[in-house]
């Protein structure tokens, strides 16, 4: 194998001043270990002043030869061209986006093993499920839960109620007196028992941990509120979810409202939050949510971040055990500043409003 030779029209100086100015430390190590072999330096001593082996420093002679210092710049390989093309991937996003449908498709979700099927069926091209997964993360898909919807819930309810909700802050906010504060809060409960859920854990791939799971039947029920500009909250855990529980959260509610403002408290229409015996604090407006649209309160989120980090994966002992462990869950909510108004807080229920 000969010696490569060098281009004459840059010497070693020349070399050397380009490596002072480089802004990639791989330029300059190639740019040095070059200017000692135009010093004389012997190939594999000069190779050693770069920290390559004599080949590479063949290879970057030659990359030298055709290109220049900028020639010594080290661009990452573009690669393989990728099997699908740009329009394809397009079409592809659009399946997974719509879901399949079951009574074509033969599924409810889409896996990796059916949209190979599909990729090809309709562009001849057969797809790894491994790479597939790749070109599915590369279009800003992932594997993730589905929030439930309720088959009666009506199409634009939701839509309607964020439009709606300043209107009604404007209804109450004229029945009281001038700069009344208001404030909003979002209630609901939570059943809590011995047959406890368990939760997502990070383990190692490929595992399938194992937690405790009690098939004994105990619980009782969490009454929550909270408030998300304020980041407080107010909480009761009762025997059973009926309307002299209700009455009690109420109360507490009330007394927890900032003196002098009123609370528009928002929570689904249970019997027992909608039934007229209930003696509604003077500073408190009820506002029902819409039938069927839990996702519009925010309480349901805060259930969940109690459960996924404080009651689930337990074996409550008996009742008391129950009682101390939502006690216990609700109070480091409380001590974690910022942590419900990071959960709580809904864009259409403050924006554009003057509290």
């Amino acid at each position: 194998m000969g010696v490569v030779e060098l281009r004459q029209d840059f010497g070693a100086d020349d070399l050397r001043w380009f490596a002072t100015r480089a802004k990639d430390a791989s330029q300059a190590r190639h740019l040095l270990a070059l200017a000692a072999v135009l010093d004389g330096m012997n190939r594999a001593e000069a190779a050693r002043v770069g920290g390559m082996g004599r080949q590479t420093l063949r290879d970057w002679a030659h990359r030298f030869n055709q290109h220049g210092p900028d020639g010594l710049i080290d661009v990452k390989s573009p690669g393989r061209r990728p099997r699908l093309s740009d329009e394809q991937k397009l079409v592809l996003k659009g399946l997974v986006e719509a879901g399949p449908a079951p009574e074509t498709d033969g599924v409810v979700r889409w896996r990796c093993v059916d949209l190979k099927r599909v990729v090809r069926e309709r562009f001849g091209i057969d797809l790894s499920e491994v790479s597939l997964g790749r070109v599915l993360k590369q279009l800003g898909f992932s594997r993730i839960s589905a929030r439930p919807q309720h088959p009666k819930q009506a199409p634009e309810a939701i839509a309607a109620f964020k439009k709606n909700f300043p209107a009604q802050v404007a209804e109450v906010v004229s029945a009281l007196a001038t700069r009344t504060p208001i404030e909003v809060w979002f209630q609901d409960e939570m059943r809590v028992g011995q047959k406890n859920s368990l939760v997502y854990q990070w383990a190692k791939k490929g595992s399938r941990p194992r937690q405790p799971k009690d098939q004994r039947y105990q619980n009782a029920y969490m009454f929550g509120a909270v408030c998300p500009s304020r980041d407080t909250g107010v909480a009761l855990i009762m025997p059973q979810a009926d309307t002299e529980a209700m009455q009690a959260h109420l109360d507490d509610i009330g007394k927890a409202v900032a003196p002098g403002a009123h609370a528009l408290l928002i929570l689904e229409q249970a019997g027992w939050h909608t039934t007229g015996k209930l003696d509604i604090p003077a500073n408190i407006t009820l506002v029902p949510l819409p039938p069927s649209c839990p996702e519009l309160n925010a309480a349901e989120n805060i259930w969940q971040y109690l459960r996924q980090n404080y009651l689930g994966n337990c074996v409550f002992a008996d009742y008391t055990a129950i009682l101390d462990a939502c006690q216990d869950a609700w109070r480091k909510l409380l001590a974690e500043t910022g942590r419900i108004t990071s959960i709580a807080q809904r864009d259409w229920a403050f924006a554009g409003q003057t509290f």
